[in-house]
């Protein structure tokens, strides 16, 4: 068994490595207590005179079931980092609001975030909020950081979808919450900004039900909209939440309960709202059904408010609808409800559905999500704590690695700030030092004999369940899907003497390929790219050039082709002999790596010794494609003859295999594939048609377009090579008035003429 397991984690990090290596995102920090703007203070010391917030070491640690892991995903400019830094202010650990116009918000903190006003990191705080304990991660909302929130929704418990209430659902909208569905997170829904021109309740919550699929639970209703909105309904209880005009922090509010006096038309709208909403739940939770036929049938109004919560809490853990909220982060209107909400619906670690616990038995078991790099103290390493206590000074075990390490240094997240702590218990976040080979995705426990342990107990839970996987392959927690880069491109320093340590710069910034010597940047789109470039500038004072940047092409065969190769080469007194014959054909399914079989006639014998440098072989091939050397995807390779000589060693066999596989791809129909982009763009009306003018140049198609109050939607497909520089020529064509979205859709065949095209241009014919 503890072959098998070591095999299966070996296996497994060279599978992740193997995807990690063709990305590359921001995953660096320059200081662990970068400089703030003057008078910016949210975290002073305990005891000292005129402190009115709270120490970060007064964070409470409650049990698991008053923990609440949550993060905020929406789309760019929704308001996620505004609504996190309130939620700082009224828990009582920031002294002012911060504003992300003003470059002075806890959790963009980057330089490059502050001067941009976009999160471009995630960012993980920690506050407490009326005895509950909450891990909030704030996540970038543009497209190029959708890795930050993919591999931070690997470890949360619940979500606070933020909507900007003027727009309702936009595109990366839908792809965080894809994202979310994907790792079966329950969520809140914030519409926030109901104080801008053209919100619209109604119409956001519209968008919600038909371009998520979801259904919403109105937990609450505005009392206006846009310039009007001053507060808030509390549909479960009935009530009216009024902020006072003369509070610049929001944190004066009134709650009344709504009078068939003053609130006729107010009241008679919530019952019928809140009635609705009983009935909604009654449909989707069967105890909560029960309850109302029963007892309460005759008048929903005598039923407890107590009673519906509960079971909009189990309903929301279900995922089978979502509550709705709003409120304006902005304006400090209808937050604190928001962060009642989370400790009252979402779910504590506890009641997240982790089959695997058992197995451990209360023992250490912990998943590393994000690694950051310091300058002087290494890697970073955020994790998960899913069962026992984690503690400085203490060895853990790696399973995907096979190895032991030490953490030196036990730390308390909160931005850039990090705090030193002496324990942390199951359901937390937390940050530690002196891991350095430990990578994102690898899990942790507390020795090798607790893996074992844990091992023999899922190989009797997997008998018991006739599962196919085997023990070791369960043990190890679900790692991060790594997307693919879209564009890349070279990266040199200023001279050959810092060759060295600008790659050790780049090893530590971000994930590049070497490619013919070079060293090649990859990346999820310019934006990303630039962002890197800057940070090796900024943070490590290297000046290195850009080459052009270049789309992320791939290729394929349309027809199938034979090649037969030998190999005989005498090196010392040894000869190494290999004969192959194999074949290329299409793949029947989409693959991004090559489909490998082999024919009746290879022997099963010599494959034991020789099957793995084959595969190298292959694989290695198809890195390179013959049109433009771009990696090669949706082939099957079937291999159907070998022959190797006594001695011959595995390099020798997979060069002889590689060389194979190209000689097959040169002899067969050959097709350059290009990323197509899902594109949303937002324009007035008035700029429609130059838009549409453009796109249709740009080799666009155009699916549908929308209307949005005075704007309309343009959504539809465009190929990633004609959409480069985009962002200025449509700020050109709108005077600056509208907005777009882009987001890999697939890998699409080019047509002949703009293949040729793309050929000529590459070998310098055009």
């Amino acid at each position: 068994m503890l072959t098998n397991l070591r095999i299966f984690a070996v296996n497994h990090q060279k599978m992740y490595s193997l995807y990690i290596n063709n990305m590359c995102c921001c995953k660096i920090q320059s200081s662990l207590k970068p400089s703030k703007p003057d008078g910016r203070n949210y975290s002073s010391l305990p005891g000292l005179p005129g402190n009115d917030i709270k120490s970060l070491h007064s964070i409470i640690n409650p049990p698991i079931s008053k923990i609440r892991n949550i993060g905020i995903m929406a789309h760019i400019d929704a308001g996620k980092t505004t609504t996190t830094e309130r939620m700082l202010y009224y828990s009582g650990y920031t002294r002012s609001l911060g504003d992300v116009d003003d470059g002075d918000t806890v959790t963009d903190f980057m330089a490059q975030e502050r001067e941009r006003g976009i999160t471009i990191q995630s960012a993980a705080v920690s506050f407490d909020w009326k005895g509950y304990r909450v891990n909030l991660i704030d996540t970038p909302g543009h497209v190029d950081f959708t890795l930050e929130v993919e591999r931070c929704l690997r470890v949360l418990d619940g979500a606070v979808a933020v909507f900007d209430a003027s727009a309702g659902v936009e595109a990366q909208t839908l792809t965080v919450w894809r994202q979310a569905d994907k790792y079966k997170i329950p969520r809140i829904c914030f519409l926030n900004k109901m104080d801008k021109t053209g919100a619209s309740f109604k119409y956001a919550v519209e968008s919600i039900r038909e371009k998520l699929k979801a259904k919403p639970l109105l937990l609450q209703l505005p009392i206006g909209e846009a310039k009007t909105f001053k507060g808030v309904v509390d549909v479960v209880n009935k009530e009216k939440l009024l902020w006072n005009s003369n509070s610049d922090d929001g944190k004066d509010f009134e709650r009344k309960p709504l009078l068939e006096i003053s609130d006729s038309e107010l009241l008679k709208e919530t019952i019928e709202t809140r009635n609705a909403l009983i009935e909604q739940v009654a449909d989707l939770d069967d105890e909560f059904a029960d309850l109302v036929l029963g007892e309460f049938s005759e008048n929903f109004d005598l039923l407890p408010a107590e009673k519906l919560q509960t079971a909009i809490h189990r309903v929301t853990l279900a995922q089978t609808a979502v509550p709705v909220l709003c409120g304006s982060a902005l304006k400090n209107k209808a937050v604190q409800p928001l962060l009642d909400a989370i400790t009252m619906y979402l779910p504590s670690p506890e009641e997240c559905n982790c089959d695997f616990l058992e197995w451990y038995k209360g023992d250490l078991c912990a998943l590393a999500f994000k690694v950051l790099h310091h300058k002087q103290r290494g890697p970073l390493v955020f994790m998960r704590i899913y069962s026992g206590t984690l503690k400085p000074q203490s060895a853990i075990y790696n399973i995907n690695g096979n190895c032991t390490e030490r953490i030196s240094r036990l730390l308390l997240p909160f931005a850039d700030q990090h705090i030193e702590i002496p324990s942390l218990t199951a359901g937390n976040i937390a940050l530690t030092v002196g891991l350095k080979q430990t990578a994102t995705g690898d899990t942790l426990v507390s020795s090798k004999s607790s893996a074992l342990a844990a091992a023999r107990r899922a190989e009797r839970e997997g008998e018991k369940q006739q599962r196919q996987s085997s023990a070791a392959e369960r043990l190890l927690l679900a790692g991060v899907e790594i997307p693919e880069p879209v564009f890349f491109c070279t990266i040199e320093p200023p001279s050959g003497a810092r060759q060295p340590g600008t790659v050790l710069v780049y090893q530590w910034l971000v994930l590049c390929l070497i490619h013919s010597g070079q060293t090649v940047l990859c990346g999820m789109g310019e934006l990303h790219i630039e962002i890197i470039h800057d940070r090796i500038k900024r943070e490590y004072g290297l000046e290195t050039y850009l080459g052009p940047l270049q789309v992320a092409y791939r290729e394929t065969i349309l027809n199938s082709a034979q090649a037969t190769d030998t190999l005989d080469r005498i090196l010392g007194d040894r000869q190494h002999l290999v004969s192959v014959e194999l074949e290329a054909r299409p793949g029947e399914t989409p693959s991004v790596t090559p489909m490998i079989e082999y024919a009746d006639s290879v022997s099963r014998d010599l494959l034991k010794d020789s099957q793995e440098a084959v595969e190298n072989g292959i694989h290695s091939a198809c890195l390179q494609g013959p049109l433009l050397g771009s990696p090669v995807q949706d082939v099957t390779i079937i291999l159907h003859s070998l022959a190797i000589h006594p001695g011959t060693s595995a390099t020798m066999i997979s060069a002889c295999v590689s060389r194979c596989v190209q000689k097959a791809l040169k002899k067969a129909d050959k097709q350059v594939l290009e990323p197509l982009m899902n594109l949303e763009v937002i324009v007035p009306r008035d700029y429609l048609s130059p838009v549409l003018a453009d796109l249709a140049q740009r080799r666009g198609n155009v699916q549908e377009i929308q209307t949005r109050q005075d704007n309309r939607v343009v959504i539809g497909f465009v190929p990633l090579a004609e959409i480069m520089g985009y962002s200025t020529v449509l700020r050109t064509l709108t005077s600056g008035s509208a907005t777009f979205a882009l987001e890999l859709s697939t890998y699409h065949a080019m047509n002949p003429q703009d293949q040729n095209i793309l050929l000529n241009k590459r070998s310098g014919t055009t």
